[in-house]
């Protein structure tokens, strides 16, 4: 018995020590596989002992976070029940309808309207308490502030950040102390920081999953849902079933997440009553009620692989390895690589110079080596950069102790790949197909260094057809963006260039002044820009220093042999054909390359565009006049004229 007590302490301490990082935005200890293992067998052996500690998460509904004001919940946020097993759905829902929807991986929150208005914004902490971060209303998508219903109203959800965006943002991050294991990870220290405008930035999004409380008496959940909806609340996908039908569900549901269908992180599906009032008249623990709803994580699948070698990995100021084996089958996919973090997690697995990796896919979808056996011989940290050459050197983190590779070049291409991303974006060139990513693949292979080496990518395409992820679709679509991007709007390719503090705004008034021409003999003759109404010295003091280096100067007389900066008219034209006239434009355009270029004409042409349609707009451009979107209903309210693109041109073009 003392054995069991030993090993039950131990088990306990070490998943509270995972769930306080993990509720609060710190490091991974680790992941979702072990831990569920380590639950697992806790749970085992407290039904075996009936010894079970007061702080065991079998007993807890979550773990508190470390900041913020703390206030009670008007209703405790339980935990749901939790399985691994399609049978056990099918028994719970017995001879009832229910409802399937993702067990979405973020961080739930509960929010309260009263009269119409959002009130509160709580974390759901421990269960009981949470911490108020109403402050945050305007930085999280997802949820409206004011809504139709009057009486006091509940919701619950989950706020998550995609893969994708996680990705652009990890990627950004440069001090490694601040990057984050997962999306999960991400969303939980975002909603932590005091800055509004950064959570803003890392466009957190509320995923609502069940209506907790509203004065009508809506006995459905599937009708409450769509009730949240049709308020303008954006709520989790759904199937309504029973079940003789949950195995099929499921198995299509898995699917849809094993063929990288979701961007959003999930990390299991949950199943609950429709009928609401059945669902509350459940026996209720500390723990879960028994009714509320009923989890269902994967089983996680597993599969051992020979290490073949570790790729080293530049990225903003990092150095990463990857794991690179033998191609293994891991949920109907061939997975032959896996991130290793950095030099302290290959310590931690205990990763030789020859090994096997039992490897999984993280929740269906992220490759991840959780254990290394038959090691041998210790692996080899490079010495050099793989993007520029430069000397490497290792450094540990004050603040986790951890251990990670840099390159020590401080003008290494990987480290600036925020200018990339600049350059490449709508509002620069214009170039679709390069993501973050996909310009670090590049930037490892040696393809990119300086902004020209886009134009030069047709000499690596045979490389880059056989690389992962692409083929020949993708990269004959990069190649026609990269080309179609030489023909370059001149107020776009200011901007592109990333000069300090030059942005759209700046770019238009310098080209409305003297034209792409005027602009360039202004940085040469050093004449500068203050002149220019709204520039000022300290804009014009940033680009005349900008051109100053030689780096910046030479990147941008061998970026003018690659494209063609197209000929602008100039000072807006006082009496141009769109004087006086303020413009909505909305949905895709077809004449103009992009809605950049097409505000460029409206306002040189003497007109305004706007984001919102209200009654001083003139006119409301969409190519879909008769949708019944949000711009074009409030259009044809204020009785203002919807036009195409193509009206636009005939009569203003």
């Amino acid at each position: 018995m003392e054995d069991y007590k030993i090993r039950c302490k131990e088990l306990v301490r070490r998943l509270n020590e995972a769930s306080e990082a993990y509720y609060n935005g710190g490091e991974e200890i680790m992941s979702n596989y072990e831990w569920d293992a380590m639950f697992d067998e806790l749970l085992s052996l407290e039904a075996e002992t009936g010894y079970v500690l007061p702080d065991s998460p079998t007993q807890n509904t979550g773990y508190e976070e470390n900041n913020g004001e703390r206030e009670a919940h008007e209703f405790p946020a339980l935990s749901l029940a939790k399985t691994k097993q399609v049978s056990e759905l099918i028994k719970w829902a017995e001879e009832r309808k229910v409802w399937l929807s993702w067990k979405l991986d973020g961080l739930t929150l509960v929010l309260t309207y009263d009269g119409g208005k959002l009130t509160r914004i709580l974390t759901r902490g421990n269960g009981v308490t949470g911490t108020n971060i109403t402050y945050l209303k305007n930085s999280i998508k997802g949820f409206p502030l004011k809504i139709k219903y009057k009486g006091h109203l509940v919701v619950r959800g989950e706020a998550v950040i995609s893969y994708s965006d996680f990705a652009l943002i990890n990627d950004t991050i440069e001090d490694d102390d601040e990057k984050y294991a997962n999306p999960r990870n991400l969303a939980s220290g975002t909603l932590s920081l005091d800055d509004a405008e950064k959570v803003k930035e890392r466009r957190v999004h509320f995923h609502a999953f069940t209506l907790v409380y509203l004065e009508d008496n809506i006995v459905s959940w599937g009708e409450r849902m769509d009730f949240l909806e049709r308020e303008g609340f954006t709520v989790v996908d759904r199937e309504k079933t029973d079940a003789a039908g949950i195995a099929d569900v499921v198995e299509r549901w898995t699917k849809r997440v094993e063929n990288g269908e979701m961007d959003l992180p999930v990390d299991g599906l949950v199943i609950c009553y429709d009928d609401t009032d059945y669902a509350a008249s459940g026996s209720v623990t500390g723990h879960h009620a028994a009714k509320a709803g009923y989890a269902f994580k994967w089983q996680d699948v597993s599969a051992l692989s020979e290490l073949l070698y570790v790729e080293w990995s530049c990225a903003a100021s990092t150095i990463s390895p990857v794991a690179v084996f033998a191609p293994v089958q891991l949920e109907g996919t061939t997975v032959s690589r896996a991130s290793l973090c950095n030099i302290s997690e290959m310590e931690r697995l205990g990763i030789g110079e020859t090994c096997t990796l039992e490897v999984i896919k993280a929740n269906k979808i992220i490759p991840k080596c959780i254990a290394v056996k038959e090691a041998s011989g210790a692996f080899t940290i490079p010495e050099k950069c793989p993007v520029c050459g430069a000397r490497t050197e290792i450094r540990t983190s004050p603040k986790s102790k951890t251990r990670t590779l840099h390159c020590t070049n401080p003008d290494c291409s990987a480290k600036h790949v925020k200018k990339f991303t600049r350059f490449v974006s709508k509002t620069g060139m214009d170039i679709d197909g390069l993501s973050i990513q996909t310009m670090l693949k590049f930037m490892n292979e040696g393809f990119l260094k300086e902004f020209q080496d886009i134009y030069h990518l047709s000499r690596h395409a045979e490389e880059i057809r056989q690389m992962e992820g692409f083929g020949e679709k993708s990269c004959e679509n990069m190649m026609k963006a990269i080309e179609k991007s030489r023909q370059a709007n001149p107020v776009n390719f200011i901007y592109a260039l990333c000069i300090p503090m030059m942005g759209i705004d700046a770019g238009k008034k310098i080209i409305a002044d003297g034209g792409f021409e005027g602009f360039l003999e202004r940085l040469e003759q050093k004449k500068g820009f203050e002149d220019i109404d709204g520039i000022g010295p300290e804009k014009s003091g940033s680009a005349l220093l900008w051109y100053e280096n030689d780096k910046n100067r030479f990147s941008l007389e061998a970026l003018l042999k690659e494209v063609t900066i197209e000929k602008t008219a100039g000072k807006p034209d006082a009496g141009g054909k769109c004087s006086g006239l303020t413009f909505v434009i909305t949905g895709e355009v077809h004449h103009y390359k992009n809605r950049d270029e097409f505000k460029a004409y409206v306002e040189a042409s003497g007109g305004k565009v706007t984001g919102s349609v209200t009654s001083k707009t003139s006119y409301l451009v969409n190519n879909d006049t008769a949708s019944a979107s949000s711009k074009n209903r409030k259009a044809k309210e204020l009785g203002i004229p919807i036009i195409s693109e193509e009206e636009f041109v005939s009569r203003f073009g």
